[in-house]
């Protein structure tokens, strides 16, 4: 039995004008992700400035927004100059010493060979290792000559992410200044009161979740960063290395320490790597209290903090940060809890009306009105 189904030349065009305009927005979309991804940072940064910029506009005379939005940036600008400044300078010279150090602690490795000497006699590897220390000491002199050549190159790299900071830092001052007016704008397209109270408590939720996150995420690294600079100062005092060190260290663990999951043993390596640099010795000791310390900000200080304000469980926080990291780095590993929080708000609370529609009508007085207007018509 054959069927024939007939479809008339307006429905097959809209069909496939369809089809076509969700690939084409889907490709745009593609395109675009680089700048949407800006666009998402700046929102995000925005959203994390607004308690603060709020109070202080408050507080200010004439509740100036702007001015209370400006004095926010500025502070931010102070934190990342001060960044800079207190960071770079020391890594850079660090990793230069040791670079300049390492043809040294090669001539006294090989000097303290003793019994290793005779084996190396006796099976005649004498050339060879000789051969492999002068190669071991002509690069690294070398790559002690070519750390300024390092950084030339690297000024490139730098320069763009200057660039995208700033265009984000700018992007987010305006969302800070324009955006209670573009949402009041927005609830002025209302007509239902009961729709619009739903909505705005619904925005007012998913906006908690991303402050909650936001100050959880500070306050987790403030705590990893605090008990970081305590226990360099005291390898410090104990191996006798700069005190110039503790507090740039400091501020890169509590900068990795915002990135979920990841962060912390991303620091772990950096600030281990840099004490390598001055005493093996202090750098495996505070490799080892890092690993102590994680699997205590694991089990219990990460969950405590952030349990109560992204309302997700492990599984689902590990899978939004998966999905973030594999689409969009880091930095979408950043703002995957957020994300997935506010998803979980909108799930929510779509099933939540949906079962008070199913509710509603099948109660006995809609059923009655029901009937009443299926006999007029």
């Amino acid at each position: 039995m054959k069927v024939r189904i007939e479809i008339d030349t307006r429905t097959f065009i809209r069909f496939w004008l369809v089809v076509i305009g969700f690939l084409v927005a889907i490709l745009m979309i593609w395109v675009a992700r680089s700048s949407l991804m800006l666009l998402a940072i700046a929102l995000f940064l925005a959203l994390a400035l607004n308690p603060p910029v709020s109070q202080l506009a408050k507080r200010l005379p004439g509740k100036s927004r702007v001015g209370a939005t400006a004095i926010a940036y500025l502070i931010v600008v102070v934190l990342l100059g001060g960044f800079l400044i207190l960071v770079v300078p020391p890594v850079i010279q660090e990793s230069a010493r040791f670079a300049q150090q390492v043809p040294t602690f090669i001539d006294e490795a090989s000097r303290q060979r003793g019994g290793v000497e005779q084996f190396l006699h006796q099976y005649g590897l004498d050339d060879q290792v000789n051969a492999a220390i002068a190669n071991a000491k002509q690069s690294a002199t070398q790559i002690a000559q070519n750390i300024g050549n390092l950084l030339v190159n690297g000024a490139g790299v730098l320069l763009g992410g200057l660039v995208s900071t700033v265009l984000v830092l700018v992007l987010a001052f305006f969302m800070l200044i324009e955006g209670p007016d573009w949402l009041n704008k927005l609830w002025g397209l209302y007509e239902d009161p009961e729709r619009l109270d739903r909505h705005r408590k619904l925005v007012y939720r998913m906006y908690r979740i991303v402050t909650g996150y936001v100050n959880g995420q500070i306050f987790i690294a403030t705590i990893a960063s605090s008990a970081a600079l305590v226990v360099m100062l005291i390898l410090c005092s104990i191996f006798g290395l700069s005190l110039g060190l503790p507090l740039p260290l400091a501020v890169i663990v509590f900068i990795c320490g915002m990135i979920p999951m990841i962060g912390a043993t991303l620091s772990a390596l950096i600030v281990t790597l840099v004490l390598l640099f001055s005493n093996v010795t202090a750098a495996i000791i505070f490799l080892v209290y890092f690993i102590i310390y994680q699997q205590i900000e694991n089990n219990f200080i990460s969950p405590t903090v952030q349990a109560r304000s992204v309302e997700l469980s492990a599984l689902g926080i590990l899978s939004a940060i998966l999905i973030g990291v594999s689409l969009f780095g880091l930095v979408g590993g950043v703002l995957a809890i957020p994300v997935a929080g506010c998803l979980r708000v909108l799930l929510l609370h779509y099933l939540d009306h949906a079962r008070r529609e199913r509710q509603q009508k099948s109660t006995p007085v809609h059923k009655l009105l029901s009937k009443l207007k299926g006999s007029e018509d």
